[in-house]
């Protein structure tokens, strides 16, 4: 069997081609990140009448319709993380955030316009805007000098004209606070301000210009942790609670004497408190953490409370709307949920998971076209990435989850679907003092429209599993599915499909074992099939082997030592004679199946190795300075189609090709790659990127905004009249092919107006309701002569005979009238005393004739 040990001549001119400048993609490729984005980095806020949600995500703000779901707005702007949104508190239909890029914004969320910017020059890690402060915020800001040290601070933001201010004029207002805003906090409108770190708690009051400090001891007698960990405000009243890491909460009273002060206990948290926030009246308090359970505190009391429970994960905001209806908690999984203040679940608004470690990759599901890959512990998630939400998760492990710290459970490692989603192989271990292994089967239910399981397979392997795939076939032919997995025990496996021929099984399909191979020894690391599915390569530490698929018998091997194979994979279309891979020590190589030889080699670090499935490109994504490129060829070509260097900071974990609804529009020929497939990223921070020609946009469209816009507005009569009048501007003019003309005029102004602008720049109803009025009026020059009836004179004589037979000639009339028009051709009306007389005629009979 050939083994190709070097590289040829023109291998090594292909690596020169490869390092060459000359093809690096210009700036029309960009990259935007498109999802991942964590939706707890800061606490939400509902909007006046709790219309709307509006919460940090990443670089952004997204405004979320609590009704529907649906994303109405997302607000682009800030160059690094926002750090806190905050309604301003003279104008409700403003949004002020801070990020660390050093600057505050203050948006225009229904219409999702900057209307200022703010820049103080610092990072800004925390945002508070008071009604008592008309024209200043609170931030918490590092100090300069010192390490992780922080302070609070006023800044002044100035009313001048402009879009672009500088803010500089800052007052501190409290030294030595905790950089989370869950640990600062306002009360009694803005009277005082407390804060709290490690185990101390501080109190400002901002009239008496008086600070008060009160201490705990790190430790209790009892063994309890007294560490702060958030502070709440009562709204009316002098009360402060605090919430520690031990899970108790403590409710501070007569703190304005630094003797003098008391405070009562509330217990039921096994961990930490995670954050805390006060009803709007403050006749209850609510408390999350690490337990997925919101606690709702009665009046102070430790024995009325109220819970609502298994809400997914840990609990790391409670918001709060301005009317007391809804309350919102936002969780370390990127999930939000909206609350009826009644404790009754009502809305989930879920983003991508971010799980503890991804382990299955980024898979595309055939069906779907969503994103799959690890969610909740032992789930699957399929991602939606239109609508950056999750479609719905997947128990595969199918056993409950204990949150403790060092308990080791099973978790989900692979994950492979068929050709047409018809099939779905699942690989989850469980690691304590021996291995666990199971390998399940599962097959789509079209009735159900869900994954059922099949077959269940125990300890497949003797050790780890590294990779797995399906052979890419016909699957109306169960004969010809085949599930092929390697691992460390140096075999591969190959599944099939069996027939129970037990008629009282049941299920009629089941899944075994049918081959096992192995290659010296060797630890199988990886595992594809040809586009037709006749071979299949597996990789053997550092050789490629490739097998016969129909008689498993080993046709040739590859080697290019140094290094092991890290991925491979083959060719498709025009390209499938060739097979990829690429190793650890830092070669992309790509051999002949026909020749058995090395094509071309490369001297490139790819971590990730991933092929179109529509078409013959490949992308490989290198590592190196601790920066990714892209590089995107065609197997045939040693010159690689695009180059994008140093395109993101952060390392690459996996790639996906997803097939496009519609193939896009592509100007330039360097970037045809992307016109029927696009290209996602996954980082090791878990966060989600695509490559796009065009420039960053909202994955909205216009109308989809108005829709999810309208759904949530309250029916009211005049939402019900304009619905009719769209209702009968969108009816055709053809009715029964009855041709009605029309005189169509240019929409309303006034319509317009009313329809498109925003209600807080209208100008006033005075000036609108008289244009409004008279467009709605119809001119009687508009009136149409078809809606004159016609004068028809009846002849009195032998009417009722005749009625039927004076339909019938006004109907043929009617019906040829048009023809003969549209001919040119001019008809003669006949007389009276024509027609009568032709009614005669049509009266006598003729039927003698037919005997000539």
């Amino acid at each position: 069997m050939p083994c190709v040990q070097r590289a040829e001549l023109r291998g090594g001119r292909a690596a020169v081609r490869f390092r060459s400048r000359k093809m690096v993609a210009p700036a029309a490729l960009r990259v935007v990140r498109c999802g991942g984005r964590a939706m707890h980095g800061a606490r939400a806020v509902f909007s006046v009448g709790a219309r709307f949600l509006l919460c940090a995500s990443g670089d952004f703000v997204k405004m979320y319709s609590v009704a529907t779901e649906e994303l109405v707005q997302l607000l682009r702007g800030h160059s690094d993380l926002v750090t806190g949104v905050q309604l301003a508190p003279h104008n409700r239909l403003q949004l002020y955030s801070s990020s660390l890029d050093g600057t505050i914004k203050l948006w225009d969320f229904t219409d999702g316009i900057l209307i200022k910017t703010f820049t103080v020059g610092y990072q800004l890690l925390a945002l508070y805007a008071l009604p008592s402060s008309e024209d200043s915020v609170f931030v918490i800001i590092p100090k300069s000098g010192e390490r992780d040290t922080f302070q609070l601070v006023s800044v002044k933001l100035t009313k001048a004209a402009g879009q672009d201010m500088e803010a500089k004029e800052l007052s501190v207002v409290l030294e030595g606070v905790d950089a989370s805003p869950k640990c600062t906090a306002f009360g009694r409108e803005g009277e005082y301000v407390a804060s709290v770190k490690d185990v101390n708690l501080q109190v400002y009051f901002f009239k008496q210009k008086q600070l008060n400090r009160f201490s705990l001891r790190a430790t209790n007698k009892k063994g309890g942790n007294n560490v702060f960990t958030c502070v709440a405000c009562h709204p009316q009243e002098d009360c402060i609670a605090t919430g520690h890491a031990d899970g108790k909460i403590r409710l501070w009273r007569n703190f304005n004497h630094k003797k003098e002060y008391t405070f009562s206990t509330l217990h039921w948290h096994h961990d930490k408190v995670l954050d805390l926030a006060f009803s709007l009246e403050g006749t209850s308090l609510l408390s999350g953490g690490v337990e997925s359970v919101l606690v709702q505190w009665h009046c102070g009391s430790d024995c009325k409370r109220d819970f609502l429970p298994r809400l997914g994960s840990a609990i790391e905001y409670v918001s709060i709307s301005s009317d007391g209806t809804f309350y919102c908690t936002s969780h370390t999984d990127n999930r939000i949920t909206i609350i009826n203040s009644n404790l009754r679940f009502s809305k989930t608004i879920q983003g991508l998971i971010k799980a503890r470690d991804v382990k299955t990759g980024l898979v595309v599901d055939p069906r779907t076209k969503a994103l799959v890959l690890n969610g909740e512990p032992g789930h699957l998630q399929f991602y939606c990435l239109q609508s950056d939400k999750q479609l719905y998760s997947l128990d595969i492990v199918q056993q409950e989850y204990i949150h403790q710290a060092g308990l080791n459970q099973s978790d989900l490692v692979r994950v492979a679907f068929s050709a047409q989603g018809k099939w779905l192989a699942t690989v989850e271990e469980r690691e304590e003092t021996d291995l666990e292994l199971q390998l399940k089967l599962w097959f789509f239910d079209e009735e159900t429209q869900s994954f059922k399981l099949n077959t269940r397979i125990s300890m497949p392997h003797e050790d780890h599993i590294t990779a797995m795939c399906f052979r890419d076939t016909d699957e109306m032919e169960d004969d010809s599915l085949m599930l092929v997995t390697t691992g460390r025990d140096c075999v591969f496996k190959v599944w099939v499909i069996l027939e129970d021929t037990d008629p009282e099984a049941q299920q009629s399909l089941s899944w075994s074992c049918d081959f096992v191979g192995s290659y010296h020894s060797y630890q199988a690391t990886n595992c594809c099939f040809s586009e037709d599915g006749s071979l299949l390569a597996v990789s053997f530490e550092e050789t490629v082997t490739v097998w016969d698929s129909s008689t498993w018998d080993l046709k040739c091997t590859f080697c290019h030592p140094p290094g092991k194979i890290r991925s491979i994979c083959f060719g498709r279309l025009t390209c499938s004679k060739y097979l990829i891979g690429a190793t650890d020590h830092g070669f992309l190589c790509c051999w002949n199946l026909l020749s058995c030889a090395l094509e071309w080699s490369a001297h490139l670090n790819v971590v990730v190795l991933q092929p179109d499935p529509l078409s013959e490109h490949i992308a490989a994504v290198s590592w190196l300075f601790k920066e990714s490129s892209l590089f995107v060829f065609k197997p045939n070509e040693a010159r690689p189609i695009c180059i994008q260097r140093k395109f993101c900071k952060e390392r690459i974990q996996f790639a996906a090709f997803v097939p496009r609804d519609v193939p896009e529009t592509i100007g330039s020929e360097k970037y045809l790659w992307l016109r029927r497939s696009q290209l996602f990223f996954l980082t090791d921070t878990q966060e989600l990127m695509t490559v796009s020609t065009k420039s960053a946009q909202e994955r909205l469209t216009l109308s989809s905004k108005q829709l999810a816009v309208e759904e949530s507005l309250p029916v009211t009569p005049f939402s019900l009249l304009l619905g009719k009048h769209r209702h009968q501007q969108s009816q055709g003019d053809v009715d029964l092919g009855k041709i009605v003309h029309h005189h169509h005029e240019q929409d309303s102004p006034a319509v317009k107006e009313l329809l498109h602008t925003p209600a807080h720049v209208l100008p006033s109803a005075s000036f609108l309701c008289p244009i409004f009025i008279n467009s709605l009026l119809v001119s009687k020059e508009n009136k149409s002569t078809e809606e004159t009836p016609d004068e028809v004179e009846m002849e009195s004589e032998e009417a009722e005979d005749d009625s039927d037979e004076e339909n019938s000639v006004t109907e043929m009339k009617q019906e040829d009238k048009m023809p003969l028009e549209s001919l040119g051709e001019t008809t003669h009306r006949l007389s009276k005393s024509e027609e009568k007389e032709l009614r005669k005629i049509r009266k006598v009979d003729y039927s003698w004739i037919s005997v000539f």
